[in-house]
């Protein structure tokens, strides 16, 4: 009996731990459920910045649309751009008509910069063809011994060759309304001398500007 009496008080005992057994898996169970709360709390902030990334994308694309239309805004159009074969009427027909409306005599004028020569020299043959028909000047200036007569020379079929094609003149009827002759910049040279010594060489040159007009003005 004593041994039956062990027996049951032994099955009282392990009772009560199956039904602890028992209550923990239902112990889990809120566990297993509160997992997925937690994920669903983690993962919805996710899906809502995707649209605010969406949204953010807007502005962009509204921003290029504004800068595309800018650039077509500012763009010329086919008809406002100049065409190939449309040129601009040259200055010299411009200061043609000019001369004729007003009245003003026309002048034609060349220049030679940095002649090496002399203002001096210069003019010395200036003098002689100031004032002097076109024809008579290239003959003084054919036949003149001076060096410089020859940069004359050459100035004056230019401004001959300007009157021509610029301003529609005739060469044999023009004259020479001035001749000038201006200092240019001296350069320096030194040529050795006795005694170790140097001695300065200065090398001038000048600058021609000749002017004609028809023998008429």
């Amino acid at each position: 009996m004593a041994d039956g009496a062990r027996d049951a008080d032994t099955e009282k005992k392990d009772q009560p731990t199956e039904q602890e057994g028992a209550g923990t898996p239902a112990k889990a169970e809120p566990e297993a459920e509160a997992k997925p709360k937690r994920t669903r709390a983690k993962a919805e902030p996710k899906a809502e910045e995707k649209p605010k990334a969406k949204a953010g994308s807007k502005p962009k694309a509204e921003s290029k649309a504004k800068a595309e239309k800018k650039a077509d805004a500012e763009e010329p159009k086919a008809e406002d751009k100049p065409k190939a074969g449309d040129k601009p009427a040259p200055a010299a027909r411009s200061r043609r008509r000019r001369e004729r409306e007003t009245g003003e005599p026309v002048t034609v004028r060349a220049q030679a910069r940095y002649v090496r020569t002399s203002a001096r020299k210069a003019r010395l043959i200036a003098d002689h063809v100031r004032g002097k028909d076109v024809a008579e000047a290239r003959a003084l200036l054919q036949f003149s011994p001076r060096a410089v007569a020859e940069d004359w020379r050459k100035l004056l079929e230019s401004a001959i060759a300007n009157a021509e094609h610029n301003h529609d003149l005739v060469g044999d009827d023009l004259r020479v309304l001035n001749a000038t002759a201006d200092e240019g910049p001296t350069l320096k040279r030194f040529r050795p001398r006795a005694h170790g010594r140097a001695t300065r060489i200065r090398k001038r040159t000048s600058h021609l500007t000749i002017t004609l007009t028809p023998k008429e003005n």
